[in-house]
């Protein structure tokens, strides 16, 4: 009889207090301070200039100028920031977050509606009177 105390003690404790866990659907995660997330685009700033690709260490992103895309495979992805560090226009951020979990691998694609700016027109040169 006396093993049972000790327990009972715990179990009118437990029924009294504040839950241990979180309802994690209906209430939204917490993440801690130094979560690294994940890379997002903010496609209207980017001018597809490739720094990002060039300092991906696992060469994770891919820049296409000519199909005007912007793509990330987040498998590949090890959060290291440094694409963040070099975008020129800042349009790259880490969110706070996990990775949604899915069937298969893939890239994410967004199309960027970057278009470059047209050479400025030269002016004539004045002709020299001989």
């Amino acid at each position: 009889m006396g093993q049972f105390l000790p327990f009972t003690k715990q179990v009118i404790k437990n029924l009294f207090s504040e839950p241990a866990t979180t309802q994690y659907p209906f209430v939204p995660r917490e993440y801690p301070e130094r979560t690294r997330g994940h890379v997002d685009i903010n496609k209207d700033n980017c001018i597809l200039c490739g720094m990002c690709m060039r300092s991906c260490p696992p060469g994770a992103i891919t820049v296409d100028r000519v199909g005007k895309t912007w793509s990330i495979n987040r498998f590949d992805c090890v959060q290291c920031g440094y694409c963040v560090e070099k975008c020129p226009k800042k349009c790259l951020s880490i969110t706070p977050g996990y990775q949604e979990p899915g069937p298969e691998k893939y890239a994410y694609t967004v199309e960027v509606p970057y278009e470059p700016p047209k050479p400025a027109a030269k002016p004539a040169t004045p002709a020299t009177a001989k």
